[in-house]
């Protein structure tokens, strides 16, 4: 069997991919009946085994409007437990194993798209990515990432349409000054996973743009997501700035993205984690930060924790993309969808 691509992390698209994609999305954005039949008699399987809003209205939509037909399922209501691990003796809670689920659905659908539910026991295993990895070793159609513990690919995609079309295209070659942004942790109640925060650093200094990221104590990302993007920055002619306070990191920055996100050092530990984010509570975004920045505009993956995480005067004023960031999921999901399944050639 020929292999199929899939996306479970950017590092699955060359720069020309994603170079074709975006102008692919811009086409798509500026005339929405593009390509509305291109998807005619493919079937896509979409599987959640946790929450989703703008994941899966947005991938559904993107399916539709381009003449497919989505199907939803739901962990723990339309479908059981599936274990994930090779070679287990399965008299637990799992009846189905993922390679059995995979080659079954694959020969219902043109491609599949999963959300896997990380354990949130010891980050060393979540960070393997083991059940996504499973649903593409053993499914024989495309399989998309549609949120890990370690990746989340489908936002990056847009965070990156949102940023070229926003500051403009960054490469080693652009003239001016180059472009910067913040990644800025932010307080919240309950933390929001890495991976947002991991698929926008490696994309942002991939792209050339210099990266400042801003976090409390005991809130670094990965050390080896860190080095990627270091690398990545590097390659690109890029820069990662670590910065220890939201002051540093946001002066002079053209966007600041506002995320937050989980302590690594107490994963697992819900106690242990709520505690140490309590020590930094102040850390929220308000115009009087984005007043440091150099005409900032706000970025935030959303769901967004006003007045905790960012202030209304800023996610409802001008300097706002959020709202634009979260609807250039659609056409950068049907640009995805176009090209992984060899559909996009003649549009």
């Amino acid at each position: 069997m020929e292999p199929h691509p899939n996306l479970l992390s950017l590092d699955d698209l060359t720069d020309g991919q994603l170079e074709h994609m975006f102008e692919l999305a811009e086409r798509l954005q500026a005339d929405p009946t593009l390509g509305r039949d291109a998807l005619a008699g493919i079937t896509v399987g979409l599987l959640f085994f946790r929450g989703s809003l703008r994941t899966r209205s947005s991938f559904e939509a993107a399916v539709a409007q381009l003449g497919g037909h989505p199907i939803n399922l739901t962990a723990h209501t339309d479908f059981w437990e599936l274990e994930y691990r090779e070679g287990r003796v399965m008299d637990g809670r799992a009846p189905e194993h993922v390679r059995d689920a995979a080659r079954v659905l694959s020969s219902y659908v043109d491609l599949l798209a999963v959300r896997p539910a990380p354990e949130q026991r010891k980050w060393a295993v979540d960070r393997a990515d083991q059940q996504i990895g499973a649903w593409a070793k053993f499914a024989n159609v495309p399989v998309v990432n549609m949120e890990s513990g370690l990746w989340h690919p489908l936002q990056a995609l847009a965070d990156l349409f949102t940023l070229r079309r926003a500051l403009g295209r960054q490469t080693s070659g652009s003239s001016g000054p180059r472009r910067r942004i913040c990644l800025a942790w932010t307080h919240s109640p309950t933390p929001a996973p890495v991976s947002a925060a991991h698929s926008l650093l490696v994309a942002a200094c991939r792209a050339g743009y210099e990266v400042r990221l801003a976090h409390p104590p005991g809130f670094d990302l990965d050390e080896q997501v860190v080095a990627q993007a270091r690398a990545a920055a590097g390659a690109s002619g890029g820069e990662l700035v670590h910065a220890t306070d939201l002051h540093d990191g946001i002066d002079g920055v053209d966007v600041v993205y506002a995320r937050s996100w989980e302590s690594l050092e107490t994963y697992g530990d819900p106690t242990l984690s709520a505690s140490r984010r309590a020590k930094a509570g102040d850390w929220r975004i308000d115009e009087r930060l984005m007043a440091r920045g150099n005409d900032a505009r706000l970025m935030h993956a959303m769901p967004v924790r006003r007045n905790v995480e960012v202030t209304d005067e800023v996610i409802d004023g001008p300097r706002s993309l959020l709202f634009e960031q979260a609807a250039n999921r659609l056409p950068c999901q049907k640009a995805l969808l176009l090209d992984l399944l060899g559909r996009g050639a003649d549009l």
